[in-house]
C-alpha cells in the first residue's frame, strides 16, 4: 500500500472503531467530508486536548457535513475508556497493525529523553466527499489546531 499525497484519492481502508463499529473508508464516499487525526496515546495530556478540542467543535464540523475520527496505535479497550471519559461524540479507530498509520505515512523516528523509537507523528488529514486528500498537517501543535482545520473545512 503506497502513500496517500494531496490531490490524491485515499485508497479504501477499513478499521476497527470505538461503539463496536468497523470504519470503511467508502461509507462516506458522496456523504461527508472526513477528518482523520493521528495522535501518539491516549489519555496524554496533548492527545487529550487535542481531542477535547474536536470534541469542542464537533458540532461546527458536522453544520460542514464533516465526521471526525482519532487515530492511534492503542487498543480498542484504551479507546473506549479515553472517548468514554472524554466524552468524544466521534468515533476513535485503533490502528494496532499500524495499516492506517502506513498508509498516511504517520509513523516516524522520534527522540524522547535521548532514546529513539518509532511513534506517531501528530498529523491530521482532511478528504473531501469524493475520497480525494485535500490538506494535511504534520507535526501538528495542539493549540488552536482544531480551529484551524474547521476553517479548511470551510473552505471545500
Amino acid at each position: 500500500m503506497s502513500t496517500v499525497k494531496e490531490g490524491q484519492t485515499v485508497p479504501d481502508f477499513t478499521a476497527p472503531a470505538t461503539s463496536d463499529s468497523t470504519f470503511h473508508l467508502a461509507d462516506y464516499k458522496g456523504k461527508s467530508n472526513l477528518v482523520i487525526y493521528f495522535y501518539p496515546k491516549d489519555s496524554t495530556p496533548g492527545c487529550t486536548t487535542e481531542g477535547q478540542n474536536f470534541r469542542d467543535l464537533y458540532d461546527a464540523f458536522k453544520k460542514q457535513d464533516t465526521e471526525i475520527f482519532g487515530v492511534s496505535r492503542d487498543s480498542m479497550k484504551r479507546h473506549e475508556n479515553f472517548k468514554a471519559k472524554q466524552a468524544f461524540p466521534f468515533e476513535l479507530i485503533a490502528d494496532e497493525d499500524e495499516t492506517v498509520c502506513k498508509l498516511f505515512d504517520v509513523i516516524q523516528l522520534k527522540k524522547l529523553y535521548g532514546k529513539e523509537y518509532m511513534g506517531i507523528v501528530r498529523s491530521t488529514f482532511l478528504i473531501d466527499k469524493e475520497g480525494v486528500l485535500r490538506k494535511e498537517w504534520r507535526g501538528v501543535k495542539v493549540k488552536g489546531h482544531a480551529d484551524e482545520v474547521l476553517e479548511a473545512v470551510k473552505s471545500l
